[in-house]
């Protein structure tokens, strides 16, 4: 009975995420390569999390999200994080009108359904913890009223990887709040000879909508309806077990390079990221590889390494993938 409920689920998926498709070719007539990066922002869209990005500047960060907006019809925000920057600035104030001798609320840039949080360790603490606050309540206080911000709410928040000077690092908790920590690279050789040739033509592709913010949200309880086994869940539970003892996991060459490990928080994101993987995918249940290919955005911004991890230039991701080589695969 499992196998038949299975295959309609499945038939059913196949057919409501097709717009996936169509939203991924949009995106790719802007975007040039970076797949990755479309299909992280994809996930982060259907899961209902958010996605913090690290790359140089140049690498299509902006462009990729304004895309994504264009295309679901939905409204966008750009806030340039600046060491000067106040809550207000982000959120909105209130503001004496003389005409009506009261004060009225100013919303701010954060009421929108997709917001560009650029160089987000620009600003200090105050201002990026009013937008962690924003990312977990999906609501903000003005005064003494509390607004409920728009459906779908997605932040994609950008950090220079190269320039350190007069930047204010994100906190271990704060950065925990993103479900995904997404690292992009340059392009190949022949994806930047084509941005090249699209940008000095000067005939930029246009960008229509194909969806309404409705659709996402649809999409999103489709997305709750993928399978997930008790199997495919161990795994997930093992993986996360793994970072906090390692040597439960025959994994005590790396024990002394974690001093923390990924929180209940990393296997819920794990869980959810699997599950919009699968759909992106067209399939109605998750496999263990779909947990794979997620694992290293899911996890790499929740382990914290010690000093002589960094003293032997030892990264986060080098853990991981040995974590998941080592965690035996249902």
């Amino acid at each position: 009975m499992e196998t038949f409920d299975i295959r309609l689920l499945n038939e059913q998926i196949e057919r409501q995420s097709s717009f996936v498709t169509n939203l991924q070719t949009g995106m790719g007539q802007v975007i040039v390569g970076q797949k990755h990066l479309i299909e992280s922002l994809l996930i982060g869209l259907l899961s209902d999390g958010h996605v913090l990005l690290e790359g140089v500047p140049g690498l299509a960060k902006t462009q990729a999200i304004k895309t994504l907006a264009s295309l679901v019809d939905a409204q966008f925000s750009r806030i340039q994080f600046t060491p000067d920057l106040l809550p207000a600035d982000l959120i909105g104030t209130m503001i004496y009108s003389q005409k009506d001798e009261r004060f009225q609320v100013e919303k701010g840039p954060v009421f929108a359904n997709f917001i560009l949080a650029d160089e987000i360790n620009r600003a200090p603490a105050k201002v990026q913890s009013a937008l962690l606050e924003a990312m977990q309540e999906r609501q903000v206080t003005i005064g003494k009223e509390t607004f409920a911000l728009p459906r779908p709410f997605l932040v994609m928040a950008t950090q220079n990887p190269i320039e350190q000077e007069g930047t204010y690092p994100l906190p271990e908790a704060q950065v925990d709040r993103f479900m995904l920590k997404v690292v992009i690279d340059y392009p190949q050789i022949e994806e930047e000879k084509h941005i090249v040739r699209l940008n000095i033509s000067g005939d930029k592709p246009k960008v229509n909508a194909i969806l309404k913010s409705q659709d996402i949200l649809d999409a999103r309880a489709v997305v709750r309806q993928v399978y997930i086994d008790e199997k495919i869940e161990q795994y997930i539970a093992d993986l996360v077990f793994a970072t906090r003892y390692p040597e439960k996991y025959r994994l005590d060459e790396i024990a002394h390079y974690i001093d923390f490990g990924g929180s209940p928080r990393a296997s819920i994101n794990l869980a959810l990221a699997a599950r919009a993987y699968a759909f992106i995918k067209h399939r109605g249940y998750v496999i263990p590889e779909d947990v794979r290919a997620v694992a290293h955005d899911v996890l790499r911004h929740r382990l914290g390494l010690t000093y002589e991890a960094e003293a032997n230039n030892v990264t986060t991701e080098e853990i991981i993938s040995q974590i998941i080589n080592k965690v035996e695969v249902p």
